[in-house]
């Protein structure tokens, strides 16, 4: 590798990895510059690739770069998934291969927290721990350089401490990342890693639905929405729902309300079979709790988004419909205008009730592309279709 430029190549699998990769690609050259070496001019290559999103064995991804990494003559590579890594049952947030200078990050180890902050950080800690190595005397001389900057250009990078892949703000400080150098595997040399099971539960499990981008699928809640809505405004016009809710108390109000988003959340499982079953499925059990879990957080969270959508409608169909002297009348006297507060709640509990029972999503593949099995599915078709167009 001589000569005045370096390049940096980005592998990203598909959908959001790739949305990322683009947010940052432009600020990264000046950035490499600053934090790692200010003799070169970096450059900036980017590749989707269905691989770093088809396995959740980093070795495999690792040696699959090295092929890339060949074709495209690159002097760093870095490959971002956003299939969860794990060593045994802890989370891998990123590894590198100093030797190929080959580095991989997970973005499930990341967290819920905002990425792209995150993912950039990562990237120039492992371009910075491939490039002086990750010995204690790459790391003392990676120091060294950075404290010789001018403190004005980029505060930020300048107090970075050279061996933590990113700063140490809230989320890090419940579930830490340590970096260790491991001696067992032939193609990682450093390893940055969550130690502690709950820690990495956490972090995948959050970092996972947000992958899974909840908020997607409300597209798919139209139809639902409609008959929902439809059908409790029909029932605001008369005086029963008026009195139930006069007579709910607040937990049972509650209950209610749980008791519809859960019947929603799992009869969309149930109706689209997102349920990783284990005799049809060759993962771990660990694994597949955990795509299990993440696809129940998504569909918890999407119909948390939808629940109160159908709560702003319906408040504004109670104050439209129900005029508050016939309230009184019907229900009391002593009724006020938080009541209906009460109406609308009630109302969207049992709205969502009938939405979850009687009708269908209007966009399944946007449903099915919001679980991790399913993409893995579709990348392991890739895959497979590149490798047959290879042979023939």
């Amino acid at each position: 590798m001589s000569g005045p430029n370096y390049t940096v190549g980005l592998i990203s699998a598909p959908g959001y990895p790739r949305e990322l990769i683009d947010s940052l690609k432009a600020e990264l050259p000046e950035l490499l510059a600053y934090f790692v070496d200010d003799t070169y001019k970096w450059n900036i290559d980017c590749l989707i690739d269905s691989l770093t999103g088809g396995t959740d064995q980093s070795e495999e991804v690792i040696k699959s770069i090295l092929s890339i990494r060949d074709e495209n003559k690159w002097d760093f590579t870095v490959a971002i998934t956003d299939i969860p890594l794990l060593d045994g049952k802890k989370a891998i947030i990123a590894e590198a291969y100093e030797e190929a200078h080959i580095a991989l990050i997970s973005l499930p180890g990341l967290g819920a927290v905002p990425l792209t902050r995150r993912v950039r950080d990562s990237i120039l800690q492992l371009v910075n721990e491939m490039f002086y190595t990750s010995s204690e005397e790459g790391r003392e001389k990676a120091e060294q350089r950075l404290q010789k900057k001018d403190q004005t250009e980029n505060k930020d990078l300048k107090t970075r401490n050279p061996k933590r892949l990113v700063g140490r703000k809230g989320f890090d400080k419940i579930s830490p990342i340590k970096r260790e150098l491991p001696e067992d595997t032939e193609y990682i040399d450093v390893r940055f890693k969550v130690n502690s099971y709950f820690g990495s539960a956490f972090r995948l499990l959050t970092g996972m639905v947000r992958a899974n981008k909840p908020w997607a699928m409300f597209s798919s809640f139209k139809k639902v929405i409609m008959l929902a809505f439809t059908t409790g405004a029909y029932a605001l016009v008369f005086p029963t729902l008026w009195m139930l809710s006069n007579e709910y108390s607040i937990w049972r109000m509650l209950l209610l309300s749980i008791i519809s988003i859960l019947a929603m959340v799992f009869w969309i499982i149930s109706a689209h079979q997102l349920w990783e079953k284990k005799k049809v499925t060759t993962k771990a059990s660990h694994i597949r709790k955990l795509y299990n879990a993440t696809t129940f957080f998504t569909l918890f969270t999407a119909v948390c988004f939808y629940y109160m959508l159908l709560f702003t409608l319906f408040s504004f169909a109670v104050i439209l419909f129900i005029p508050m002297g016939l309230l009184q009348s019907e229900v009391s006297p002593d009724v006020g205008y938080v009541n209906y507060f009460y109406i609308a709640w009630t109302a969207t509990s049992i709205a969502t009730i009938i939405g979850a029972l009687g009708s269908a999503l209007e966009d399944e593949e946007v449903v099915l592309s919001s679980t991790y099995g399913y993409r893995q599915r579709q990348r392991y078709e890739e895959i497979k279709r590149m490798e047959e167009e290879r042979e023939n």
